[in-house]
């Protein structure tokens, strides 16, 4: 074969070598453009948590209440009212509690618990004309889990939480209420 032929039959394989590299590189920078947006829509540093905004609910109706049990030592009865039990966006369960003494007192609160940080905050308060008394202590604080006031204790651990997180959607936390069904570990 004639040396022109050969220098052709070269000449293409070197172009189309060239074209396909080139190409490569192309592609290769469009995709390394495409990752350098994934670090900052992928963050690995934890958002600080922030608490939405809440509406309070009306006062509680007798219909919507259900009993739960809070512990041996607890004289007075408590209630949730099914109602007003959301779970935020930001994970907070809240609910309006009603207590009744054996005297015949009645407090009701509307609360939310943080599963995560085993945290209850009361939000408001509600009186017997309907009207709700915005809490003076609206921070955060640790759940108490002794003496005769551990209801949000009963409902961290029997209802709302299981290690640390939500055990379960809405439906299924007013499920567990409406049967009296509390938590448990070795069957949820």
């Amino acid at each position: 074969m004639p040396q022109r032929f050969w220098n052709t039959l070269a000449s293409r394989r070197l172009a189309r070598t060239l074209t396909a590299g080139l190409l490569l590189c192309s592609a290769t920078l469009s995709f390394a453009q495409q990752l350098g947006g994934f670090d900052e829509e992928f963050d690995d540093e934890e958002k600080p948590w922030q608490e939405i905004a809440l509406q309070l609910p009306p006062n509680p109706l007798p219909e919507n209440l259900v009993e739960f049990y809070v512990g041996p030592t607890t004289p007075s009865k408590s209630y949730v009212d099914l109602k007003s039990l959301t779970i935020g966006s930001d994970n907070v369960v809240r609910y309006t509690m009603m207590t009744k003494t054996n005297g015949g007192a009645i407090n009701i609160v509307y609360a939310g618990i943080r599963c995560e940080t085993y945290e209850v905050k009361w939000y408001a308060f509600g009186h017997a004309d309907g009207k709700w008394s915005r809490s003076r202590q609206d921070k955060w604080t640790r759940i108490k889990d002794a003496g005769a006031n551990r209801q949000d204790a009963a409902l961290y651990k029997s209802y709302f939480c299981q290690n640390g997180m939500l055990a379960g959607d809405v439906k299924k936390t007013i499920a567990r209420l409406r049967e009296n069904r509390p938590l448990d570990p070795a069957r949820d």
